[in-house]
């Protein structure tokens, strides 16, 4: 394997526990949550959540573990925050997909172009 392609394998395998975080509906919506609406409180993203205060903390808790979201206490609460930097190496390795399927689309379209 070449060294490039052993690097961006790395860049994947890097990124494998921010999609298998972002994998459960209850996770995504939470960063979707943090994303439009700043640091919250456990108690604020449990509103409409659907879900116990306790699932709402063990489902941060994974996010946390995957690097995507971090905690501050504010007196009493613990506020949760999104960390953008884990969502950015995410989407780098997307897009490097997108481009490799793009260049096997070119690739694939050349050869049926081509006259016999």
């Amino acid at each position: 394997m070449s060294r490039s392609r052993s690097a961006a394998a790395a860049k994947l395998a890097d990124a494998a526990p921010v999609f298998a975080a972002l994998g459960d509906a209850t996770r995504l919506r939470l960063v979707a949550r943090l994303c439009g609406g700043g640091p919250l409180s456990i108690a604020r993203l449990s509103e409409g959540a659907g879900v116990t205060r306790q699932a709402i903390t063990k489902h941060l808790h994974a996010l946390a573990d995957a690097g995507l979201v971090r905690h501050s206490r504010r007196g009493r609460e613990r506020i949760w925050e999104l960390e953008p930097r884990r969502l950015a190496t995410a989407r780098r390795c997307l897009d490097q997909i997108s481009d490799q399927w793009d260049a096997a689309i070119s690739r694939l379209k050349a050869f049926v172009e081509e006259e016999p």
